[in-house]
């Protein structure tokens, strides 16, 4: 799986008058821990370019679910952290994504856009 726990949606706002969906907790050893670029907090704007906006909860979790291999997520660091309601810990449930789709992308990526930098600078 991914390795996360999301909350909120239209029918579960983690947030007062906030229909977004954030990751409420990174499960230990877990594929986005591993990872380590998600954090806690983070709302999740979008999963392999499909908005969340203004989904059910069940939804958000049912995109994840069928997100297939390659999946990309595209995310909003929250700046300062802010607590959800008292007592809240999510409902256990979170979507499936195995590790190397999160990896091996984003790193190639991040690979080839240092290289490209490096040379750039030297010829300059």
């Amino acid at each position: 799986g991914l390795g996360f726990n999301i909350v909120g949606g239209t029918d579960q706002q983690y947030i007062s008058n906030d229909n977004s969906i954030y990751v409420s907790r990174i499960k230990k050893d877990g594929a986005a821990y591993l990872d380590g670029r998600l954090r806690e907090g983070d709302k999740i704007l979008a999963v392999n370019g499909r908005d969340l906006k203004d989904l059910r909860h069940k939804d958000a979790v049912e995109l994840f679910r069928n997100a297939g291999c390659d999946v990309s997520l595209k995310i909003q660091r929250r700046l300062q952290p802010q607590n959800g309601p008292v007592g809240h810990q999510g409902d256990g449930e979170s979507g499936g994504l195995p590790l190397a789709a999160i990896l091996v992308p984003g790193l190639a990526l991040a690979a080839a856009a240092a290289w490209i930098l490096l040379r750039y600078r030297q010829r300059m």
